[in-house]
């Protein structure tokens, strides 16, 4: 960063620097678990030495503090994956159920900004579609910050909700549904074919807030590709060019997610397993009424406080889960490694 011709390359220098950032926060963790654990240790010394309660009171404090921090710090080092440490480019859609379910994928766009602000992360609204009477019909966020990817990627799936609705004049309990999509924002050295031949590329009037010239210019696009059918739309930005600029990188990832997310499943056809579908599949229950619980059901995780959790407190379903995906793939490696030796 100190070379005369660093800033040459703007694009590669902002990479650089966020990596450096990154390497920064990690060594500044290590080096504040360290001087916990010294602190503690002296503190215990004098505590046995002078037989003070208060001492032994004030190190066992210490002790659960220097816990937690470990704790955070082994999750943060589970984030190995290639994409982990990307930004996150997160989609909701509202299930069947009209105004019920899309009042939920508001609620659910709610809770993921809280989260990813207590995070330290930014958050941007790259697309929003409106719901004709409450909530929304689809939602965009792009969520910027050193393993964004790798924590959100837990919340992929489908998320049901347990209600009274305030939409029902009887005061009926309703169930309602809305999936959750998470793919890592790739970067631009990561090669994706994408033939203009194969694009259709609309324009039109933003729907969403932006002010003036946003709402009075066809500034907003939609890609879609034909071959796949993928259709991406950017309306968060001021002109036409800077939404298809962001619209080609969002269509970027979601065909690098598509051609991943097909070698997985010809490596399980390879492995006999039975793969899930999407959005049958619901991974985590909120109950508002009769009770107050979320359930995540890939973990058995719950939390009683679903308010807690409807702002933004998600940190314990992603951590059950980030430790719950380590002991599945350390199953399958050690099944594999086993009927490797039986085929020998």
């Amino acid at each position: 960063m100190a070379d005369p011709q660093f800033w040459d390359d703007p694009a590669r220098a902002q990479k650089i620097i966020a990596e450096a950032g990154s390497l920064r926060s990690l060594v500044e963790k290590i080096r504040a678990i360290e001087a916990a654990q010294e602190d503690l240790e002296v503190t215990l010394e004098l505590a046995a030495e002078e037989g003070d309660m208060e001492l032994f009171r004030e190190a066992d404090q210490g002790a659960a503090e220097q816990r937690q921090r470990l704790d955070d710090f082994e999750l943060e080092l589970m984030l190995s994956g290639p994409y982990d440490a990307n930004n996150a480019i997160l989609e909701l859609h509202p299930g069947a159920g009209g105004t019920e379910s899309q009042d939920w994928a508001s609620m659910l766009l709610r809770m993921y900004t809280r989260w990813a602000e207590d995070k330290g992360y930014k958050v941007e609204l790259v697309d929003y579609l409106p719901g004709e009477e409450a909530g929304l019909k689809s939602a965009t966020l792009m969520i910027k910050g050193h393993n964004a990817y790798g924590y959100l990627k837990a919340e992929k799936g489908v998320h049901r909700l347990v209600r009274i609705s305030p939409f029902d004049a009887s005061g009926r309990r309703h169930t309602s549904f809305a999936s959750v999509d998470v793919i890592p924002e790739i970067d631009d050295d990561i090669e994706v074919e994408i033939r203009p031949e194969e694009l259709r590329i609309d324009v039109y009037r933003s729907s969403g807030a932006g002010g003036q010239h946003v709402n009075t210019t066809d500034s907003a696009v939609r890609i879609t590709h034909l071959p796949t059918g993928i259709v991406v739309t950017c309306q968060s930005e001021r002109s036409q060019i800077q939404n298809r600029e962001r619209a080609m990188r969002l269509l970027k990832a979601r065909l690098y997610e598509l051609r991943r997310q097909q070698q997985e499943e010809e490596l399980a056809k390879l492995r006999g397993e039975q793969k899930e579908i999407a959005w049958g599949s619901q991974i985590r229950s909120y109950v508002f009424h009769p009770y107050s619980l979320v359930k995540d059901h890939r973990t058995g995780h719950e939390v009683g406080n679903v308010q807690a959790v409807m702002d933004g407190m998600l940190d314990p379903f992603i951590d059950a889960y980030l430790r719950w995906q380590l002991a599945v793939q350390q199953g399958r490696a050690a099944a594999d490694s086993q009927a490797a030796e039986m085929d020998v």
